[in-house]
């Protein structure tokens, strides 16, 4: 059997633990590097027994070369981290898969250049029922069009640095994008004060912070009469290794290019 080599970057976090426990339990694929910070505590030591497996490769900081003899970098850390090993990983020639979110849009260019070198998957979030619910509002904005007051709600534990969370943010960009708004016009971050009566045409986003929330989701509708809305719930991380180490494997056959889950899920 032919194994993928797959490299964790923030390996000893809570969703770097979980990364390794999916491909700890994948057939064909392998750990070949645990990525930290230089001051993590969890330098040298097994990665495979912070998830109860040891398998031999140990945490390291030097990522450009502890990532020698990797096939694609799994990242879930902060864009100043991911878009140092993005530049490692197109001078070795490895492919990534990018959960981070907080991207500047200067960052995101970065990212589509060295995607003419590698192949990459882009992904705000990498659960496939998320995906399934972009999906969802795509149709649920065709329908529902001029209508309806849309809002989304999300909610996060408390050590999440970005807000809205990524998944908020393109939720608002897909439905924006199939009413032909522009988000950056639209969006409606916060409100306090008299605001005045609500615009028709913006989006609002709330933001939930607390405890250990994983995740929650849900684009509301709200017409004369009734309301839709159309919610995702994550209670474990495990979906989202699920959907990178997925994602991994869609990388196997491509060399270049920038793609993101709607592709490795055959939704666009």
């Amino acid at each position: 059997m032919t194994f993928t080599n797959i490299a964790v970057a923030g390996s000893t976090g809570r969703m770097g633990r979980a990364i390794m426990e999916t491909i700890a339990e994948a057939l064909d694929m392998h750990l070949s590097a645990a990525l930290e910070q230089p001051d993590s505590p969890f330098l040298a030591q097994d990665a495979g027994s912070l998830i109860g497996s040891p398998c031999g490769v140990t945490v390291r900081s030097d990522y450009a070369e502890a990532l020698r003899g990797s096939d694609v970098l799994i990242d879930f850390t902060r864009p100043a981290g991911t878009l140092a090993h993005l530049e490692a990983c197109r001078t070795l020639g490895i492919k990534m898969v990018i959960g981070t979110t907080g991207f500047t849009a200067a960052e995101k260019a970065l990212i589509r250049t060295a995607a003419n070198d590698i192949a990459i998957v882009l992904a705000p979030n990498m659960s496939v029922g998320v995906n399934v619910l972009f999906k969802l509002l795509e149709v649920a904005a065709t329908v529902l069009q001029q209508d309806y007051d849309i809002e989304v709600i999300e909610a996060h534990h408390r050590h999440k640095v970005d807000a809205p969370s990524g998944t908020a943010l393109r939720m608002g960009e897909v439905i924006a994008d199939t009413l032909n708004r522009d988000l950056s016009k639209v969006a409606i971050y916060g409100r306090e004060g008299n605001t005045g009566e609500r615009a028709a045409d913006t989006i609002g986003f709330s933001t939930i912070r607390g405890g250990d929330i994983v995740g929650d989701h849900t684009a509301l509708f709200a017409g004369i009469g009734e309301r839709l809305e159309i919610t995702h719930k994550a209670s474990s991380r495990k979906t989202f290794a699920t959907g990178a180490v997925r994602a991994a494997r869609f990388l196997a056959s491509k060399q270049s290019g920038l793609f993101d889950m709607q592709d490795v899920l055959g939704l666009r």
